[in-house]
């Protein structure tokens, strides 16, 4: 055997290097592949913020809105307060400063309960009786209830010109007016019970009301809002003094 060592034929066109087998293809995933689900719940959520967020208004826009209304709807009442104090009426002051004392501490009503108890047999005094029952009712939601938390400012009458119409300044707030609730919740409560009598009673109660405009001590967003508590507490209590009525009759 000879020394050297066997030489391996190469081709003319060979470099002698070890060739590298090419990369395979990558694998495209298949319909069953969970990266295709991953992409359509994805697509399908931004699918959904994108109709939430047409949805719902946005929250910066609406306060702002609400805020104009609130100011334009004070400034309204505003305008509509210097209105009717701005416009002489020598004829209906006094008899309006007048009204709207007599009825302070709801006492033009207790009168008028009174006089329906005595003349108006059983069922005056249960009408009378209702009437008291809705105004105290109505004067604790007011007082208790509504005045401290709207915590609204009297009108100023600094710069009054007809003074001879004021009555004294009340020390509470101005939102709601009390006499306009007691007013209405004391001719719905009676006027349940007597029918004939809600015609004279609205149409006193609607003078009350206002007369705090006309007086200058409550502007008329207050008596206006006031009627409307005094109304809907007047026809509860009048629907629970009939139900009472009733089962005492049993």
């Amino acid at each position: 055997m000879s020394g050297n060592p066997t030489r391996v034929p190469q081709g003319s066109g060979d470099t002698g290097r070890v060739s590298t087998p090419p990369p395979l293809p990558a694998e495209k995933p298949s319909p069953q592949d969970g990266s295709g689900h991953d992409h359509a719940a994805r697509d399908h959520a931004l699918h959904d913020d994108a109709l939430r967020d047409e949805a719902v208004p946005d929250h910066a826009a609406r306060d702002e809105l609400g805020d104009g209304l609130v100011a334009e709807l004070k400034a309204l009442d505003e305008a509509t307060y210097r209105a009717v104090a701005q416009t002489p009426t020598p004829t209906l002051d006094a008899g309006l400063r007048r009204l709207s004392r007599a009825a302070d501490k709801s006492k033009l009503w207790f009168a008028t309960a009174a006089v329906i108890a005595l003349v108006g047999g059983e069922r005056g005094r249960q009408a009378a009786l209702t009437g008291v029952a809705a105004i105290g009712v109505t004067s604790a939601a007011v007082n208790i209830g509504v005045k401290p938390l709207a915590r609204r400012h009297r009108p100023d009458r600094s710069d009054a010109e007809f003074v001879a119409r004021h009555v004294r300044m009340p020390q509470s707030t101005s939102f709601p007016s009390g006499h306009s609730a007691s007013a209405f919740a004391f001719a719905e409560a009676v006027s349940s019970t007597l029918p004939l009598t809600g015609i004279p009673l609205r149409l006193a109660a609607a003078a009350v009301a206002y007369s705090r405009i006309h007086t200058g001590v409550h502007y008329p967003g207050d008596v206006l809002i006031g009627s409307l508590i005094g109304m809907t507490s007047g026809e509860l209590v009048g629907q629970v003094g009939r139900v009472i009525a009733r089962r005492r009759a049993r």
